[in-house]
């Protein structure tokens, strides 16, 4: 296992990467027949039981508080349970956890807009995409201009007031992760409220996120004061987009980003680009499952407790095939997401900055 030493950005081509014929065919033949693909239905019950009890605690505590600032901790709290609500969500949008693919996208609908108030259908389609190509230039929209640039071809267009924020991304990634909650909330929104494009089931997910605001904002504004109600909200919203964000970005940012016109076999393509995050059961309690995600994107469909079986099985396979298997703890992770990031970001800098630079390309002028 290895962790990566150096985080400058580069872009890997099809000569980078030695040729591997049917490497996915055979693990996956290897995971098949070890039972790691079968559903498991216990796991996901005991999930489900542990989320509603704590949404029950939480409930039980707001009345029971009243008008208190101590109501704070139930809005973390709360913030907490919607990111778990939306790991869930994840794997059935993923067939995880049922045997029928309709049973798992009812459940991904309900979850993520009815409980998450985020929309199913941009979700899917993005996700979709990132698995299909991740860190691949052009395709992968998880690495699309956005606030934070996560390439140095877009981070070097950025000018004016937003270059402060890019030059400093890395250290102001997790600051912004604050407002990631209610950027969630408002994406989702406007893919469903853009009537340009077609949307199968467009009014049940926007009624569905409509129910799930009025049953989460109306109590909390009837029964705290103004200001606390705000404050219990943004307290909500803030945990939430922290630990959305804290759960994926560890995953693929900092690992190699991949030239558009680069051909890679499906094994090369999803190991390289992923990193997984150790400490076992409780990283895996933590991240939904997602600190296994080279498991995750090899075999999207694989139950969240079986992932740590099949890491067993993928490394072995990538050391007879000389494929590097990256692994590193969630700290360090984040280390290496900021470092990355400042890097990228250093190509907004100004030139004129530097005084050495503006005096000789003055005179060059």
């Amino acid at each position: 296992m290895s962790t990566l030493g150096a985080v400058r950005q580069t872009y890997a081509r099809k000569e980078d990467f030695p040729p591997i014929t049917q490497a996915y065919t055979k693990v996956s033949q290897v995971v098949r027949e070890t039972g790691l693909l079968d559903r498991a239905p216990w796991f996901y019950i005991l999930v489900g039981t542990a989320i509603a009890l704590g949404f029950g605690g939480a409930i039980t505590g707001f009345i029971l508080l009243g008008d208190s600032w101590f109501q704070l901790l139930i809005a973390a709290a709360l913030g907490i349970l919607f990111t778990q609500v939306a790991f869930l969500s994840h794997e059935a949008a993923h067939r995880t956890i049922f045997t029928s693919g309709k049973a798992n996208d009812l459940l991904a609908l309900i979850l993520g807009n009815g409980i998450v108030g985020m929309s199913r259908d941009w979700w899917g389609s993005k996700h979709t995409r990132h698995h299909a190509n991740p860190n691949r230039v052009g395709k992968d929209p998880d690495i699309e201009i956005d606030t934070i640039r996560f390439l140095e071809e877009d981070a070097v267009k950025v000018h004016g007031a937003m270059s402060f924020i890019t030059r400093r991304q890395g250290w102001l990634f997790f600051p912004l992760l604050t407002l990631e909650g209610l950027n969630l909330h408002y994406i989702g929104l406007r893919h469903l409220l853009d009537f340009r494009q077609p949307i199968k089931g467009r009014w049940l997910e926007l009624g569905l996120i409509a129910l799930r605001f009025a049953v989460v904002l109306t109590p909390i504004f009837v029964f705290l004061p103004l200001g606390m109600a705000f404050a219990f909200l943004g307290v909500q919203l803030a945990v939430f987009g922290v630990y959305m964000g804290a759960a994926f970005a560890p995953n693929h940012k900092g690992m190699p980003i991949i030239d558009a016109d680069a051909k890679l076999d499906f094994f090369t393509k999803q190991v390289r680009t992923s990193r997984n995050v150790s400490g076992g059961w409780w990283a895996t309690w933590l991240m939904g499952g997602l600190n296994y995600q080279i498991e995750h994107h090899l075999f999207p469909s694989m139950p969240r407790p079986h992932l740590a079986q099949a890491r067993e099985i993928v490394i072995e396979h990538c050391k007879t095939l000389d494929v590097p298997y990256t692994e590193t703890t969630l700290l360090k992770s984040y280390g290496i997401v900021i470092r990355y990031l400042n890097e990228v970001g250093l190509a907004a800098r100004d030139p004129f900055e530097c005084g050495i630079v503006a005096k000789f390309r003055t005179k060059g002028v």
